[in-house]
């Protein structure tokens, strides 16, 4: 298991990055909307918690700013229902701090603002995590070595990354534009993202 990766940042796309390791070996590690925000500028250090998800056709490396919300994400995972993809969608529209809190509340409305999350999978998401999380599973704390996030406009970034999470090019920028109507000044654009998101939803 690779439970940690330390090293420079090398480049970053919307939803994952590559560390190059002291080693020579650079990983390719897919990661959630709270690491994205908070990167460093590549050639900076980062370290990161790892989750090694193995399938037929790959091996998936996930990557979170601490233990606590890897633990979280494979505890989505152990949800009937909710694989790899659907646990970072959950945790790049939610904060993981809301997420946990949605959960052990029975929040059903805000667990369904996340994008394929209907009523029945939400019930279920609370019914099998309730008694789950624990107090250790509140997530806290930066990723090492943060700035920052760089890159193009929010709106672009917006759009970019609910393309990559796998929406029609039209309907990503449809839901931006809402989003961005009437948006606060400053806005991040993990924040456009995520309101975007619950624009689709």
């Amino acid at each position: 298991m690779i439970a940690r990766v330390h090293g420079t940042l090398v480049a970053h796309a919307i939803d994952r990055i590559e560390v190059l390791t002291a080693g020579g070996i650079a990983y390719e590690i897919l990661v959630p909307l709270a690491v994205l925000e908070r990167l460093p500028r590549p050639g900076g250090e980062i370290a990161l918690h790892t989750a090694l998800v193995v399938r037929d056709d790959a091996w998936l490396l996930y990557g979170f700013a601490t233990a606590e919300e890897r633990r979280l994400f494979q505890r989505l995972m152990g949800t009937t229902g909710v694989g790899p993809a659907l646990a970072m969608n959950l945790l790049s529209t939610l904060t993981a701090e809301r997420l946990v809190r949605a959960v052990r509340e029975g929040d059903l409305a805000t667990l369904t603002q996340v994008p394929r999350v209907g009523k029945k999978l939400a019930e279920r998401l609370v019914l099998e995590l309730r008694d789950k999380l624990e107090g250790g599973d509140l997530p806290a704390g930066p990723v090492s070595g943060a700035g920052s996030a760089s890159g193009g406009g929010p709106g672009a970034d917006a759009v970019r990354a609910l393309v990559a999470l796998g929406y029609g090019a039209s309907d990503a920028e449809r839901a931006v534009r809402r989003a961005l109507e009437g948006a606060p000044a400053g806005e991040s654009t993990a924040d456009l993202i995520r309101r975007s998101l619950a624009a689709l939803g």
